[in-house]
């Protein structure tokens, strides 16, 4: 008589025990504790800033700059976001912002007025998106030559388009969404504008297909292309939604300053790279969240604006946003190590 003998568990089975939490579970809670985390940080400053310049910072009007500024280079993070998620990075996003505003002010632009700007830079966010993502997925191109040559010619046309000069918007429903008048709830309009597209980013990355194969294209493109998935394609839609958000960052920095210039943007890659990274993005790519970039502008925003508020120099806020960087960078070393 033959007896059934069960096989032998393999210890290295992912079978939870009683006692073990799933792997799901564990990266929520991951996510959860990096988030809280965020927000703490986010909350110390402010309590700095009460203590430091109580009446100017708490009023209201000066909240309302933060999240103003904020806006500009959040809507320009969350495109970002997406590209590094897939293991991509983007240089050129600044240089894009600069190029789409100078030429959606020229003066042929405003004749058409509020939908005339607005097209032409979502239009020229657009075209530079496709132009990298082509030479990224189609040419063979790595990422960080090819968005670098953009952001050099993207400066370089948006000088020659101005000739060094500022170009004023004369179109009033333009100027007029940076009115008080305006406002919505005491809310600015470029705050609303910068909630849409967060809520979007956010719903694109964690509920549809195409967040979820922009996760795959960053943690194993190799993988990602035997699950079938056309991984050139998702990199080349990837770069187009980058320079989209560029686009709309444009226009927003357009209502905000008034003017198109061709130094609008200045620095703004590293400022959505270094809110991203400290967001829990990995540089790598396969893993990130919109919220946690969000929560990166604003810290990056908010540290801005106690410096400026207690007179102090730009250089130490630099040497400042530099040890934050350090420090998320080494947080997420730490907890890759672990995972």
């Amino acid at each position: 008589m033959t007896q059934n003998v069960s096989p032998p568990r393999d210890s290295t089975s992912k079978v939870p025990s009683a006692g073990e939490q799933p792997a799901w579970r564990a990266v929520l809670f991951r996510a959860d504790v990096r988030t809280l985390s965020l927000l703490g940080v986010l909350a110390v400053l402010v309590l700095i800033g009460g203590l430091t310049k109580p009446d100017q910072f708490l009023d209201t009007r000066n909240l309302q700059l933060v999240l103003t500024q904020a806006s500009v280079i959040g809507v320009v993070t969350v495109g970002m976001t997406f590209v590094i998620i897939s293991g991509g990075i983007d240089l050129s996003v600044g240089a894009i912002v600069a190029l789409a505003s100078v030429w959606a002010t020229t003066v042929a632009t405003q004749e058409y007025g509020f939908a005339g700007i607005l097209f032409t830079a979502v239009l020229v966010g657009l075209g530079c998106g496709l132009v990298n993502g082509v030479l990224i997925a189609y040419g063979g191109m790595v990422p960080f030559i090819a968005t670098l040559a953009m952001l050099a010619s993207a400066r370089g046309l948006a000088l020659q388009i101005t000739d060094g000069r500022t170009q004023i918007v004369t179109v009033d429903s333009v100027l007029d969404l940076g009115e008080r008048d305006a406002y919505v709830l005491g809310v600015p309009p470029l705050v609303l504008v910068f909630a849409a597209v967060t809520v979007v980013g956010w719903l694109v990355l964690n509920r549809t297909t195409f967040g979820r194969r922009s996760v795959a294209v960053g943690g194993n493109a190799e993988a990602a292309r035997l699950a079938g998935i056309d991984v050139r394609r998702q990199r080349l839609y990837l770069y187009l939604l980058s320079g989209l958000c560029c686009g709309i960052a444009a226009f927003l920095l357009i209502v905000l300053a008034g003017s198109g210039q061709n130094t609008n943007g200045n620095l703004y890659e590293l400022d959505a790279i270094a809110a991203a990274i400290i967001g829990g993005t990995l540089l790598t790519g396969g893993r990130g969240t919109i919220v946690g970039s969000v929560l990166g502008v604003l810290i990056f925003t908010t540290i801005t604006n106690i410096f400026a508020l207690n007179n102090l120099q730009t250089d130490v806020q630099q040497i400042a946003k530099g040890a934050i960087i350090v420090a998320a960078v080494l947080v997420q070393r730490r907890t890759a190590s672990t995972t």
